[in-house]
């Protein structure tokens, strides 16, 4: 009883935190920035990375987009240079997901570790900001929107596999995860989709839908990627910041290797409308 209660406190003050900072922007850009710092702390010692230069390069790119954005308030480069990190950013990502299922262990030479903290890792968060500030237009409710159907699709996926799962869906790396349950994540965020588009007045509700589509998929694919560097690191959590859920990696994982592929349909949908 005492570890549901721990672990229903940390949770809460986790999502507490990040819907207050949702009413200033630059409470949002601070609370990312300290994120940011906790899991680049974490992965680091997941791939067992000592040097401080990734920190450097995350301050100066994370602060350097949000400082472009908010204070200079201007599209010039601004735009060429945020595409140009995103092709980078899904790249590297694409490569994860190549090792996740075609290599035993992920290759983690010393050049590769630099590459993955600053293009898995440090560029996500400044995704994050993008989608929160799209069109340099502050617009919360599309992350909150976002974070809302990464734990919706996270508790069904849970909920569906303990019930009827059978099938596993990627037991080398998550015993646990099923094809059943993620389908049922996936299911439970399409009709979730459906009332953020209602009640936010952001987006139409078929926009939401394939973004609902889009974080169920590549946030499953973050969670087992991350799973995989902890099984190389053979640790059970990124860390124990969070009483009861282990590291903040854990809890953001998902949504950090998502939010590129949002950001990039988002601006799809911007260009073609």
């Amino acid at each position: 009883m005492k570890e549901i209660l721990t672990r229903a406190f940390s949770g809460l003050l986790y999502v507490l935190l990040l819907i207050a900072s949702l009413y200033w922007k630059h409470a949002l850009i601070a609370l990312f920035f300290v994120f940011g710092l906790i899991c680049l702390s974490e992965f680091k010692k997941l791939i067992n990375l000592k040097s401080f230069f990734p920190y450097i390069v995350f301050v100066l790119l994370y602060l350097g987009f949000a400082y472009w954005e908010t204070i200079l308030n201007t599209v010039k480069g601004q735009y060429e240079a945020s595409q140009i990190l995103l092709v980078i950013t899904i790249f590297v990502q694409l490569f994860l997901i190549k090792d996740l299922f075609s290599e035993k262990t992920i290759p983690l030479f010393e050049s590769k570790r630099f590459i993955i903290t600053t293009f898995y890792l440090s560029s996500s968060f400044v995704f994050l900001f993008f989608i929160a500030n799209f069109e340099q237009t502050f617009t919360p409710f599309l992350l909150l929107g976002s974070f809302i159907l990464v734990w919706v699709n996270d508790t069904f996926a849970f909920l569906v596999g303990k019930k009827f799962g059978k099938q596993k869906l990627f037991p080398s790396v998550s015993p646990k995860k099923t094809v059943e349950g993620f389908l049922g994540g996936l299911f439970f965020s399409c009709i979730a989709s459906y009332f953020i588009a209602e009640h936010t007045e952001t987006l139409g509700f078929t926009i939401w839908l394939i973004l609902a589509i889009i974080i169920s998929v590549f946030g499953t694919i973050g969670d087992l990627i991350e799973s995989k560097f902890k099984r190389q690191a053979d640790v059970k959590d990124s860390g124990s910041i969070m009483p009861g859920h282990g590291g903040l990696l854990d809890r953001l994982d998902s949504i950090i290797f998502a939010a590129p592929f949002i950001f990039l349909f988002l601006r799809l949908v911007t260009y073609v409308s």
